[in-house]
Parts: C-alpha cells; structure tokens; sequence
C-alpha cells in the first residue's frame, strides 16, 4: 500500500507537468483547429532560459528559503517572457501565413519550426545534458510501512499548487475577461467573431503567447523535478503532452489538465509494477482504447459541422 501511494504522488506531480504543456496544445486547436507541434520546443526553450538564469544569479539549495523564491520568480518572468516571444514567433511565421491554406500545411510548417528550434539550441547549449542540483529541498514521511516510507518532498508540493493556481487562473481569463469572450467567439466562428469586431489575428497571437507562457512555467517545474534537461526533452514531453490532450479532449481546458494526469499516472504505475520500458506502450495503448470507445476523448464535445 505504501508503495502505491508513493507512486500516486509521482504519478500525480508528473502529470501536473504534462497537464501544463497540453493545455498550450488545447487552447491552440480549439481556436484555430491546428496542432502546434513546435510548442514542446518552447517547453524545452523555457527549460533552458530558465536553467541558464538560475546558474548567473547564482542559486542553490543552500540559499534563505526567501532568497530561492525571489530568484525562482524572476527566472519564471524570465523565462515566460522569452518564450512567449517564440510563441508569437512560431504563429506569425508558421501559421498565420498558411491559415488559408490547405490542412497539411501549417502541421508540415510547425514540424519544421520544432526541428529548427530543438537544433538551434543543440548547437548553442550542445548535445550533453545539463545539471543542476536540487534547489527545493526538504519532504515530509506521509506513511511507514514495511521498511518503506512514503514521501512527499516540497518541489512536488510547489508542482502541484503551481498548477492548480494556474488552471484556476487560466479557466477564470477564458471564461470572464474580454480575451476569452474573444477566444471562445474565434473558437465558434472567426469569420462572425470578425465581423462583431473581434480582432481574430491578435486573438489567435495572445492564445499562442499564453500557451507559450504556460509552457514555460511547465519547464522550470521539469528543470526543478529532474534536475537534467537536454535538447530534446521538448520532443519527449510535447509528444505525452499532445497525447494527454486527446485523451482528455482536445480543445478542452479540464480534459487537458485531466489527460494530463492520466498519462502521468500510467507512466508511474507501469513503471513502478511492471517493466519501465514498456511505460510509453502503455500510455498509448490506454489512448487508443479511450479513443476507439470515446472519439471525443474524456471531456470532449463532439464536433458538429455547420453545412
């Protein structure tokens, strides 16, 4: 038992990660109906410009608990700013110019941007990985059984609370502010939301900037959980997070966060009962099946074509 629920808080901490990245994913289609596969590169950027501005003003675990939140905070602004310049980047270079286009288009011309991004900074950083040592220390015993305690340290408390303060966030901007107005219009219609006066292109560039930013804040907790990253990273947490927004739903903000902690919770469990190598079969072995039975994922509305 003490196992498993040790497993459930790995499990639960990171699909919080997950759950950050593939809401970026869900806001992106559900406006524009286009999967952003560049947008695990930007996870990864934010990673990098994080652990770049961590090692020049010099924190470490050793640091007042004041002094890592005040650095952790400027980094987090740090990186949010870059990589929503990149967000709005990858729109106005890989999609705006293609969004009449034919549907293959804009996913051939984000793969491109992904690769140029993943190699840009493999050239500038270099294949290695990079290191840091643990920031967040300290954990609590939760439970003892059997010689095994069961511990929940203070970074996957900070991941949990980080993402549930940003979902709430997040859900309160779409559902009550002008923006999301905005964005819910563009989702149903962006030829009527444009006619009311919507500006659907600058819509459509806040929703990249945001999910970029959101990716970000998922880059920082995954540079603070593992304390590795490398080049392609962003390839291997855009990928699950992808996955995690179909299964949840895609173009569903409760889906995403959701599928998120599905595929964080098969990952653990399967790695933790069964062989760790296969974990990656399991987590698309379960979305096929969801999607076989639920095509619209767990909290998807199914979609109706207007003729």
């Amino acid at each position: 038992m003490a196992y498993f629920v040790q497993q459930l808080i790995n499990g639960v901490t990171l699909g919080a990660i997950y759950g950050l990245v593939a809401i970026g994913y869900t806001m992106v289609y559900g406006i524009i109906g286009m999967v952003n596969f560049a947008h695990g590169e930007v996870f990864m950027i934010g990673s990098f410009v994080s652990l770049i501005f961590i090692l020049i003003l010099g924190v470490t675990g050793a640091s007042s608990t004041l002094a890592i939140v005040l650095i952790l905070l400027v980094v987090l602004a740090i990186a949010m700013l870059v990589t929503a310049v990149w967000g709005w980047t990858v729109e106005r270079l890989a999609y705006r110019p293609l969004r009449g286009s034919f549907r293959l288009a804009p996913l051939i011309s984000a793969i491109g941007m992904s690769l140029f991004l993943q190699n840009v900074v493999q050239v500038s950083q270099g294949p290695r990985p990079k290191p840091l040592p643990g920031i967040i220390k300290g954990s609590w015993q939760i439970m003892e059984q059997n010689g095994f305690t069961v511990e929940l340290s203070n970074i996957r408390i900070v991941i949990v609370l980080v993402t549930v303060a940003l979902m709430t966030v997040f859900t309160l901007v779409i559902a009550r502010t002008s923006l999301g107005r905005a964005q819910r219009a563009c989702e149903q219609d962006a030829k009527m939301a444009a006619l009311v006066g919507v500006n659907v292109d600058r819509t459509i560039s806040l929703t990249f900037v945001m999910g970029a930013m959101l990716a970000a804040v998922g880059g920082l907790m995954f540079l603070l959980y593992y304390g590795s990253i490398d080049f392609y990273i962003g390839f291997n947490a855009g990928i699950k997070a992808f996955t995690a927004a179909v299964l949840g739903g895609i173009g569903s903000l409760p889906g995403a966060m959701l599928g998120g902690l599905v595929i964080g919770l098969i990952e653990t469990m399967w790695s933790g009962y069964f062989s760790v190598e296969f974990k990656d079969v399991a987590a698309f072995s379960i979305l096929a099946v969801v999607l076989i039975f639920m095509p619209s994922g767990l909290l998807g509305r199914p979609e109706i074509e207007k003729v």
